[in-house]
């Protein structure tokens, strides 16, 4: 693995440990979203936001640009943070270090989940992820780091 993987990687990591709830209401997820879609709005970012809980879909925008393809790219990006509880693209790097990809032998069908990046979990303490903040129409590193940007204005951090 190289060096610069390595650190990235170690990134990632620092930034979900870091990043952690108090907690995650129906207000909250609003907040995030309308954040979300400032940010994007104000860049003129082609991009659709979704925001989770459980299995529920709190908060969806689709901007201007952005595509019915977008919303199927973060259903699949979503479905890898609740099964590894971990960002998208940190999964999708932890797996291009190793040179594999997400396939069969670990148990998921490459069409239902996508490691790249743009979904981050959404951790609250003692209850672990409750879940996933999603960006989709950018480079996968762009994605992810709109997202990280938005909690951290979000949570203060």
């Amino acid at each position: 693995m190289s060096d610069e993987l390595q650190h990235l990687i170690a990134d990632l990591e620092e930034q979900e440990k870091r990043l952690v709830f108090p907690r995650f209401e129906e207000a909250d997820a609003w907040a995030l979203g309308c954040l979300l879609v400032n940010l994007a709005t104000e860049r003129r970012l082609p991009v659709a936001v979704d925001i989770r809980r459980g299995q529920q879909q709190l908060f969806h925008a689709g901007l201007p640009g952005s595509t019915a393809d977008n919303d199927t790219w973060i259903e699949r990006k979503v479905r890898v943070v609740y099964r590894f509880a971990a960002s998208s693209y940190r999964i999708g790097r932890e797996l291009a270090a190793k040179g594999r990809e997400l396939n069969e032998a670990m148990g998921v069908e490459p069409i239902r989940y996508a490691a790249h990046g743009g979904a981050f979990p959404i951790r609250v303490p003692g209850a672990g992820v409750v879940g996933v903040v999603t960006v989709s129409g950018l480079p996968q590193a762009e994605d992810h780091a709109l997202v990280v940007e938005a909690v951290e204005t979000f949570l203060g951090d």
